[in-house]
């Protein structure tokens, strides 16, 4: 019996942590739908590959050369291991020399998890979003960019360790550029075909006719 209440006790004690828990460890601009997609998308992911996705996006004014790796750690106490992280500051300064604003980081809690993805195609997901010039609001963009990067990030884990996932978002992106990759192969094939082999075939088409 006694066993039985201290178990009570405990559930009592860590079920509001559990219902709270989140895998967005700061949140100065997503809207909530932005906010569901990501910890729907991370629970998938932990629960498949056993590593944890979490975001901070803040507004925070970050100088130049602002250490984003070791501004990570402070919110470690709040993330399980093994994880990757995606900090997005839109207000963090790139130079101050060209003015540019806008940062994204992607920081994994172990180095080899950073070969489970393309830190450039996390980047660009998240970025190329932001930086198309369209009717979106600035802060829709940043919820568009956000999920985006996430979403890739999440796709790009869980193919490395083999499974699929059920909630991420195309990237149209990397549909675009397979597209315009088999365009330039067929191109490729067509040209080969009408200046290489179609004239040699023709050749040896003739000799045989003669």
């Amino acid at each position: 019996m006694f066993k039985v209440q201290v178990r009570f006790a405990l559930l009592a004690l860590l079920l509001p942590l559990l219902l709270n828990a989140t895998h967005i460890l700061k949140d100065d601009i997503l809207k909530p739908e932005a906010a569901k997609l990501i910890d729907t998308m991370a629970d998938e992911l932990l629960s498949k590959t056993g590593i944890s996705g979490y975001v901070v996006a803040t507004n925070e004014n970050f100088p130049e050369g602002f250490n984003l790796v070791q501004y990570s750690k402070s919110y470690e106490e709040n993330m399980s291991k093994p994880y990757v992280m995606l900090i997005f500051a839109p207000n963090a300064v790139v130079t101050l020399k060209s003015k540019a604003k806008g940062r994204v980081a992607i920081i994994p809690s172990e180095k080899i998890l950073s070969e489970l993805y393309d830190k450039g195609d996390v980047e660009d997901a998240t970025i190329d979003v932001i930086a198309a010039k369209d009717k979106n609001s600035k802060e829709d963009k940043y919820n568009i960019g956000v999920v985006q990067g996430f979403s890739e990030m999440v796709d790009q884990i869980a193919a490395s360790r083999h499974v699929k996932m059920t909630t991420t978002l195309p990237n149209e992106t990397r549909l675009i550029i397979g597209i315009l990759k088999a365009i330039v192969l067929i191109g490729a094939a067509l040209v080969f075909w009408m200046f290489i082999f179609r004239p040699l075939y023709m050749r040896i088409k003739n000799g045989k006719e003669k």
